[in-house]
């Protein structure tokens, strides 16, 4: 963890005392402009952000972990959130929670906040309109500063930090294969989250499962959209003008919307349309009649990891501690929607 610089040490460099560089970051009138000015670019360029809740002076920690997730609605987050607490809570660290609601404004505004000395590192899942607009640099920034991060789910290959992933592209590669296996040959693929990284991986699978058995792609039946809305608007017509007889659905959303618009159309549900979504949340698993396979993502595995991943960094008298990627396997839950295997 890269060290934050003291106002001891400033004020050493600078040959002013302690006094003159507490006074002249907090805009004392005592201080002249030309003093201020100095030492408030030294401050930054050395790292110096001011101590807000009351460090432990031995170690400059705060035990306190930021966890910054997109969606409060999403039941993953929820559960991932479980499994940080878990390992926190056991390693006497305190959780703050913060919502970016998927605003690239908002996520940098919150990283921003807590990385003054409020927190030791952020666990976080990154929103959707920093994945859109391929903007990560208020995270490398962060990371520079000093302030580790581990990403998890929706993560940015372009940043060097630790991140747990699920097995976004097999899972979504096996889901697609058990329709083929149970007998679909015409088989839709649900997405409103083609603006996500999760959602193109799960894409990739089901494509690569679709050629691996030498099934023709049809794009008619390929909804590769950034909304539910438009994934409904767009489920209406494919219904109206495509014979189906399975569904990969790449969200919890977009598995609801899958059941209820084939049961709606009167399909026999599994027997001429069989349905497999992706995330395992209680809406679209098991309150929906009938009940939906899934894969499971193991969100509190997700979060486990997560915690354990930021509290090694944190605790090791390693500077230079390579990063990890850890990979949690996802899990077929076979329920009504779909046929049994033969």
């Amino acid at each position: 963890m890269k060290a934050k610089a003291t106002l001891k040490q400033i004020a050493k460099e600078l040959n002013v005392s302690v006094s003159t560089v507490s006074k002249a970051l907090n805009d004392s009138p005592e201080i002249s402009e030309q003093t201020k000015t100095r030492i408030k670019e030294y401050a930054k360029l050395k790292n110096y952000k001011p101590n807000v809740i009351g460090l432990n002076l031995k170690n400059r920690s705060t035990k306190t972990i930021g966890v910054i997730i997109p969606n409060i609605l999403n039941s993953f987050f929820a559960k991932v959130f479980t499994g940080i607490e878990k390992v926190a809570e056991g390693k006497g660290y305190n959780v703050i929670t913060c919502i970016s609601n998927e605003s690239l404004e908002k996520e940098i505004n919150t990283l921003e906040m807590l990385s003054n000395g409020t927190i030791d590192g952020f666990i976080l899942s990154v929103s959707e309109e920093a994945q859109k607009l391929h903007e990560y640099n208020h995270f490398k920034e962060i990371i520079n500063d000093g302030t580790p991060i581990v990403m998890f789910d929706r993560i940015a290959e372009e940043v060097e930090c630790d991140k747990v992933v699920v097995d976004d592209f097999d899972s979504a590669l096996h889901a697609t294969q058990h329709l083929i296996d149970i007998g679909c040959k015409n088989i839709a693929l649900f997405s409103s989250v083609d603006n996500l990284s999760v959602g193109k991986l799960r894409a990739e699978g089901y494509l690569k499962a679709l050629r691996n058995n030498n099934i023709t792609v049809n794009e008619k039946i390929i909804l590769r959209t950034e909304s539910e809305e438009d994934l409904k608007d767009k489920a209406e017509v494919l219904f109206d003008h495509n014979t189906i007889d399975g569904i990969f659905a790449l969200d919890e959303n977009d598995s609801v919307v899958a059941l209820r618009i084939g049961v709606k159309r009167g399909y026999n549900i599994p027997e001429n349309l069989s349905i497999i979504g992706f995330a395992d949340g209680i809406l679209a698993s098991r309150r929906l009649s009938p009940s939906l396979s899934t894969v499971s993502q193991h969100g509190p595995e997700i979060g486990e990891a997560a915690a354990k991943l930021l509290i090694e960094r944190l605790e090791s008298k390693e500077e230079n501690l390579p990063y990890k990627t850890t990979v949690i396997k996802t899990e077929l839950r076979e329920r009504e929607s779909t046929k049994k295997l033969k």
